[in-house]
């Protein structure tokens, strides 16, 4: 039987919180057990309310589970963004500043990160694919700008996809504790501020 403090955090809730409750709850969750180590039914409990809740506004696990990764995508590209405004536009300063900010949001939200690259996810969202290419298509005019060039042409895109793969690679080693502990005791911002001279170079 709920009690009194259930039913009325249940009953306070508006239409947007309670979508949004159930996201936090499902997050939490995730980054607890793993995707598939949790039901809606915990969710429902950790946010504090009903188990009928979620269908209105997911039609199942799954659409919470790729809605949470949008959000999750969402906030750090607005992350990216806010880390970039502080550096001179095309600056090599921006480039560092975006590997930081994705190496950082690897260690903050390891779930959320690895899922968005699990292989063995089942077959991801439109928005999710939309989001993807909004966070990538940030990187190549990033390089297009660092670069000079005029657009994003065939020597932006090789550069982009270096330097992605070796951001991407340095943030999911730095989630394998085993692998982790072999990196050298330079600074990241070092690193990439090397790898940054290395792939914008002519």
């Amino acid at each position: 039987m709920a009690t009194e403090q259930t039913k009325n955090s249940r009953d306070s809730y508006h239409h947007g919180d309670l979508r949004d409750a159930l996201l936090q709850a499902t997050r939490e969750l995730i980054e607890a057990k793993g995707r598939d180590n949790f039901s809606v039914t915990d969710a429902c409990r950790l946010a504090g309310v009903s188990t009928a809740a979620p269908y209105k506004h997911f039609k199942s696990k799954e659409e919470m589970v790729n809605a949470v990764i949008a959000d999750a995508m969402g906030r750090h590209y607005a992350s990216l963004q806010l880390d970039l405004a502080g550096h001179e536009k095309g600056s090599k300063a921006r480039i560092v500043a975006m590997g930081l900010n994705y190496v950082d949001f690897a260690l903050r939200e390891p779930e959320m990160f690895k899922l968005r690259f699990d292989p063995n996810a089942p077959e991801e969202s439109p928005v999710l694919k939309e989001n993807g290419t909004l966070v990538y298509n940030l990187v190549k005019e990033e390089v297009r700008a660092a670069l000079k060039e005029p657009e994003v042409n065939a020597k932006v895109e090789d550069r982009s996809y270096m330097l992605w793969c070796f951001v991407h690679g340095m943030s999911y080693i730095s989630l394998i504790p085993d692998v982790a502990d072999k990196r050298p005791e330079t600074p990241v911002a070092v690193l990439l501020d090397d790898i940054a001279d290395r792939i914008l170079a002519d």
